[in-house]
């Protein structure tokens, strides 16, 4: 008796190429990953907090990372992997993602997690704007031109269309275009101001992202913000030590994350103070400032829940296209 192919233990190997040309719209990301936060808050999905691994040979800058969650709106489990190696010349950043369907108790998926993170990212970056950004907020200022920060103003401009003045600055004529090009795409019909003074620029901006790896501008400070200002940090080394400390009012996507990779963030006391967690503002459990007139900071910190599902939306449209290859590795 030969073995049902469709319930032969499989997974779907999709390849960084495999995926590169399966596009979702930012509007779409959006609802998934805030749809991931909600059933986060009602307790409907699981989230443990990240384990970060710091290699030995410190010179490198090397950091690696492992994820375990579960989604249940589409009953998946996902184990996320990353390896970073820094250096003086280059970055090198591999991760990627499992899935497992629990209403099957079968594997599913294997996959490159570059394109995720570069949707998922800026979808909550969009979400926390959307519901912390005071109701005045009209313009934006990007920092950063890397795979965190290409995606950013589009997804932001879906989430709020109101926004009027949309700035960015990056050092890398690379990332500059493919900023430019990422923006053009979704809407061609607005433009993008690139700015050198950013010190000025943050000062101008109602809503700051700051995605900058190594950054090669001076480090953001939340005093830097006018009042009512929002300065977002998406895990980046480019805002100052300390600005957490300097809020009114403080939010992270998730607390125990932000202890593992953000601490250095804290007040000269160390304590790590926040407000709010993401999920229970987008509840409407917490609000996402006390007053208009607050400098809020929130940090960024990846949660598998929102990878989950925009991972299973790209892998589900590779597949029905044909791409990736199906292996048995428990034959």
């Amino acid at each position: 008796m030969t073995k049902s192919y469709i319930h032969t233990p499989a997974v779907h190997v999709l390849t960084r190429s495999d995926l590169s040309d399966i596009e979702l719209p930012p509007s779409e990301v959006i609802q998934l990953v805030e749809d991931a936060y909600r059933a986060y808050a009602d307790g409907r999905s699981r989230c443990p907090t990240k384990l970060m691994m710091p290699l030995p040979d410190a010179s490198r800058d090397s950091v690696s990372y492992s994820m375990l969650g579960y989604d249940g709106a589409l009953e998946q489990l996902g184990f996320k992997t990353s390896y970073r190696q820094g250096n003086d010349s280059a970055e090198k950043y591999y991760t990627t993602i499992s899935l497992y369907d629990d209403a099957t108790g079968l594997p599913f998926a294997w996959m490159d997690c570059q394109k995720v993170g570069a949707s998922r990212t800026p979808a909550t970056s969009a979400i926390i704007a959307r519901h912390c950004a005071s109701q005045s907020a009209r313009s934006v200022l990007m920092l950063g031109t890397g795979a965190q920060g290409i995606n950013t103003l589009p997804y932001l401009l879906s989430a709020l269309p109101g926004l009027e003045t949309l700035r960015f600055h990056g050092t890398h004529p690379e990332g500059i275009a493919a900023t430019y090009a990422a923006f053009d795409r979704h809407f061609p019909s607005r433009s993008l101001e690139l700015v050198e003074d950013v010190q000025k620029a943050v000062a101008e901006a109602d809503i700051v992202i700051a995605a900058s790896g190594r950054a090669a501008h001076p480090k953001i400070q939340t005093g830097w913000m006018k009042p009512g200002g929002l300065l977002i940090s998406v895990a980046s080394k480019g805002v100052e030590a300390g600005a957490l400390g300097q809020a009114d009012y403080a939010i992270a996507t998730n607390q125990g994350q932000m202890g593992v990779t953000g601490s250095r963030l804290a007040g000269t006391n160390g304590e790590v103070r926040i407000d709010a967690e993401l999920p229970d503002i987008v509840v409407g459990r917490k609000a996402g400032r006390h007053s208009e007139q607050d400098r809020v900071f929130a940090f960024s910190s990846g949660m598998i829940i929102t990878d989950i599902p925009v991972a299973h939306a790209l892998a589900t449209r590779a597949i029905a296209a044909g791409r990736g290859t199906r292996v048995e590795l428990w034959k």
